[in-house]
Order: C-alpha cells, then sequence, then structure tokens
C-alpha cells in the first residue's frame, strides 16, 4: 500500500537466509544480516551509516552522537556530544547515563547488567576501549588503550539498549529480549522462534527522514534458497535475500525485479597458519588460490558475483600495488605444489569448515563443490565440515588453535571490508587474534604488524588509505587468504515493492520501503 494511504495496515514480508531470529538484546547474532535486520531496526549506534545512495559506497554519519573528537595530544580520548530529544520505545530518555550502561552491559563482568552472549558477539567492537564515563548529561567520553582512529567505525556497531526497559522486566535479559526496547525506527511486535520476527514501525523515531513507510516489517528466517524463491512465487513473501542464480530467469518472466549492486564484501577461505596445517606453506596458498576458475565461478553465479584478486577489490583506495596477480593459473598451481613435494600420488589434504547458509554466504553449498573440484584438477583434496551458519560463525570468534577447530585447516567465513578493521587490521595483525580481533589462522609478519600498527594510529585519511593499501599488497603477496570472488548481493522482490535503493553497503534501510 502507498505510503499516503493509512485505512489499512501496510506490510513488507522479507524471507532472509538466516536459520533463526538473531538475539534481539541489543548485540544480535546471525553476523551482519544480523545487524541489517535487528540491529539497524530495532536500535542504534553512537554513529550511523548513509544508506540512501546506490552510486556510491556508504558512509558514516552521526547517529545517537552528533558529533566526536579525538583529543589532539593524546590520540586516546574521545569525546562524543549526544542527540537531543531522543527516546527509547518505552518512553525512557536516552542520556549519557544509558551509554555508559550499555558499554557496562558489554565490558563490566562485575556490573548487573553485564551479558555474556552480547559481550561475545561485541567483543571485536569494544576491544580498543580502555575506560568511559560521563561528562555531562549529553556528553560521554571514551578512551581507548592506544590511538585508534578506526573507533568511529567500530561503535556504528554498538547498539544501545534502555536501562529502563531492563529494570522494567527484573534485570533479566531472557525478558528484555521479548520486548526489547531500543530508539531506533522499527519496534519488535512478536517473536517466533525459527520462523519470524515481526516489528512495526516507531512513529515517533528522532529521524523524521528514516520512520518508516511500512506499517510492519516481517522477517522469514528461511535458510534454504530453493525455499525462499517459492515463497516469493507463491505470494508468501514479498522479497527475498539471495535469490539462487538458476532461478533468475523464472523470477523475471513472472515480473519479479532483481536488484544488485557492488558493495563492499568477499567470499573467501580464511587459513590457518599454524605448523601443521598445509597453508603454512606459501607454496599451497598461492597454489590454492590460482587453482580456482573465477570467471566460470562467477558465470555459474548467473552473473552475480565477479571475481576477486584480494581482500578489496581492484579501484579500491587500499588495493595497494600487489605484485602475486590472482587468476585462473592451474599448471602453475600444480608446479608450485610439486615444488614443495605434492604431487598426484600425495595431494594436499584440507579440511574445510562451511555453512549451509548464513549472512553473505551466497549459495555456499554449490560454491564450495565448484572449488573443492578445482583444487582437486590440481591435487588439493579438500574435505567438508558442515554445519549451520552460526556454529561456523563460532568456529571463527575461538580462533584455529582453539580445541573446536583441530583438523580444520580453512573456514568459508563471508567478510567485509567497509572499516579498516575488519577489512585489514584485525584480520592480518597478529595482535589482533580472536575473540578481540579477526586474525582467525594467526597470520604474522613483521612487516604486516608494522603496517597495521602504523595504519590503525593514522588519523590522516590520505595516509591511512595508503598505509593500508601497503597492507593490502603486502598480505595478497603472502596469500594470506584464498580470495574468490565478491558478492553482488542479489535480492528479487514484486513490483509491488516500492521506495528502495540498494546502497553499497552490507547494511540496508528498510525505513523507505513499502508495498504498493
Amino acid at each position: 500500500m502507498s505510503p499516503g494511504l493509512s485505512h489499512a495496515e501496510s506490510v513488507l514480508r522479507v524471507a532472509t537466509t538466516m536459520a533463526d531470529v538473531p538475539l534481539t538484546t541489543g548485540q544480535p547474532s546471525q553476523g551482519g544480516e544480523g545487524q541489517r535486520f535487528i540491529g539497524y531496526t530495532l536500535y542504534d549506534g553512537l554513529v550511523g551509516w548513509d544508506l540512501s545512495k546506490a552510486d556510491k559506497p556508504a558512509v558514516l554519519v552521526p547517529g545517537l552522537a552528533t558529533e566526536w573528537s579525538v583529543d589532539d595530544d593524546s590520540k586516546t580520548r574521545w569525546t562524543f556530544k549526544l542527540r537531543d530529544g531522543v527516546k527509547f520505545h518505552d518512553g525512557s530518555d536516552f542520556t549519557a547515563e544509558a551509554v555508559v550502561w550499555n558499554l557496562d552491559k558489554l565490558m563490566d563482568s562485575s556490573s548487573p547488567q553485564f551479558d555474556q552472549p552480547q559481550a561475545a558477539q561485541a567483543a571485536t567492537y569494544i576491544a580498543p576501549v580502555k575506560s568511559y564515563k560521563v561528562i555531562d548529561d549529553k556528553t560521554v567520553e571514551i578512551v581507548t588503550k592506544e590511538p585508534d582512529a578506526v573507533l568511529p567505525y567500530l561503535l556504528s556497531q554498538i547498539y544501545i539498549s534502555s536501562p529502563a526497559r531492563w529494570k522494567e522486566v527484573g534485570g533479566s535479559w531472557a525478558e528484555f529480549a521479548k520486548t526489547p526496547s531500543g530508539t531506533g525506527p522499527w519496534k519488535l511486535d512478536k517473536l517466533v522462534p525459527r520462523e519470524r520476527a515481526e516489528l512495526v514501525k516507531n512513529p515517533n523515531y528522532w529521524n523524521e527522514a528514516r520512520i518508516p513507510k511500512s506499517d510492519r516489517l516481517v522477517m522469514f528466517t528461511m535458510p534454504d534458497p530453493t525455499t525462499r524463491v517459492a515463497a516469493l512465487l507463491s505470494g508468501k513473501v514479498d522479497w527475498v535475500e539471495a535469490p539462487p542464480p538458476d532461478t533468475i530467469p523464472r523470477l523475471e518472466k513472472q515480473g519479479m525485479k532483481i536488484v544488485k549492486n557492488i558493495y563492499p564484501h568477499v567470499w573467501p577461505y580464511q587459513l590457518s597458519h599454524l605448523d601443521n596445517s598445509p597453508f603454512a606453506d606459501i607454496n599451497v596458498r598461492k597454489a590454492a588460490n590460482l587453482a580456482i576458475d573465477r570467471e566460470g565461478l562467477a558465470s555459474f553465479l548467473g552473473g552475480l558475483a565477479q571475481p576477486a584478486t584480494g581482500m578489496v577489490y581492484e579501484g579500491h583506495p587500499w588495493y595497494g600495488n600487489p605484485t602475486f596477480k590472482i587468476k585462473y593459473d592451474p599448471e602453475e598451481a600444480k608446479r608450485l605444489l610439486a615444488a614443495s613435494g605434492y604431487g598426484p600420488k600425495n595431494p594436499v589434504k584440507v579440511k574445510v569448515a562451511i555453512s549451509t547458509a548464513g549472512s553473505g554466504q551466497m549459495q555456499p553449498l554449490p560454491m564450495n563443490e565448484f572449488v573443492q573440484a578445482n583444487w582437486k584438477d590440481v591435487g588439493i583434496d579438500a574435505e567438508f565440515e558442515v554445519m549451520e551458519w552460526e556454529a561456523l560463525r563460532a568456529h571463527r570468534r575461538a580462533g584455529a588453535a582453539a580445541k573446536e577447530n583441530e583438523g580444520i585447516h580453512t573456514i568459508n567465513n563471508s567478510w567485509g571490508f567497509w572499516d579498516p578493521d575488519i577489512a585489514l587490521l584485525n584480520t592480518a595483525w597478529s595482535a589482533k587474534p580472536p575473540p578481540g580481533g579477526y586474525n582467525w589462522g594467526l597470520f604474522q609478519r613483521d612487516h604486516t604488524d608494522e603496517l597495521a600498527a602504523k595504519a590503525k594510529a593514522e588519523f590522516d585519511p590520505a595516509k591511512q588509505d595508503e598505509l593500508l593499501g601497503k597492507l593490502h599488497a603486502a598480505i595478497v603477496d603472502e596469500a594470506m587468504w584464498v580470495w574468490v570472488v565478491h558478492d553482488l548481493n542479489p535480492r528479487a522482490f514484486s513490483p509491488r515493492v516500492k521506495g528502495f535503493e540498494q546502497a553499497q553497503s552490507w547494511f540496508q534501510d528498510w525505513s523507505p520501503v513499502y508495498v504498493e
């Protein structure tokens, strides 16, 4: 229904790739998709994203903080000025005390509101924070352990829950989850575990431009791609995430709209660099990269992906000038493996943890089978350990050396690169192992550590970009991971769906979308 009509409830029904509804307490589970559907709908961070444009990458904008600055002398002391007049869904006021209360729920295990599940989800975002305090009712100070130019990006993923609602439900996060209260443009109305969450618009949202055009957003959990497509064609839903490529012609024939856009995301294999991993050998790492027919895979995906030659795409400010050119060269892959003593009678044997579906995982089972066949052609035998998405994320958060990852040499965990930490610093720096960082495979090189440390502390954007370009070139030359394709983030929806602009971001804004 058009947003101008009010005599009946307008409903937008979306089929997600998730197997369960994410945590609703503030820090959602289920990866980036959990943040997209629960984090950025029910909640706000101090810092937000401009998701209104399709023709340029999303950028940071003020959120619950209207401005922020860092002390010129220390480069560790940040001041955040908070927005006036913001209220939580329960009607209580958003204040500086609420910000500190939320940081305590994630960082202070002695505080009554401390919540381990939320702390686990937020671990990498809060890792740089040393201390925080209220300056006045509308000002908060946050001090980092060391100079950290990336802090605003991290705080965009710390969501602010209502202290008043938590107290109202008896100080129980389990009870809070049933009737959560944030400051976001949507409010939770109903939740059926492993089936759906129903959100209703917050007509009193502080940002009038983002008051939802739909009255209700119904989020279905449908990890099976064929089930999602069937739901769209039958009219059960209006919108599906990640439609399978082979269904696109049928969807288009039925009048469905297909949208896609480049955005900061890559589908890789994160490699273990432990001594007992075959990937500790650079020849094996390079061979694994050269063995993959990325053009063929992109074609197999119906043009819904483009070949990757590193963590970020060529032309990105952080690409740099790597000397190792990632391309399809199976003969060179065989030569490299032979140089390390491998061959047809002595293949490299690797165990790969993969998921059945999940946030940004695209079409993980057929894609992994495609790569498995490519690898086998050159002498790499891959065995899959298949698990649910959130289980795979738990393996990733534990790190390659953890007991639960014993015998696993690589994990297929899709990855975003919308901020320097997620893209490069926390993945390539040996000082950032899980859970406080993303260096799953415990990669370590002195020159990359030095570049990461310099980039982390560089507050001049142009100089930081230059350092990040050098760091990216270095990790490509080391073949730190196997990078496969960049996802074009396809979606399919009914022609009755209006108002959507697909941002160049993993996150999207549901507020302007409605069904005519």
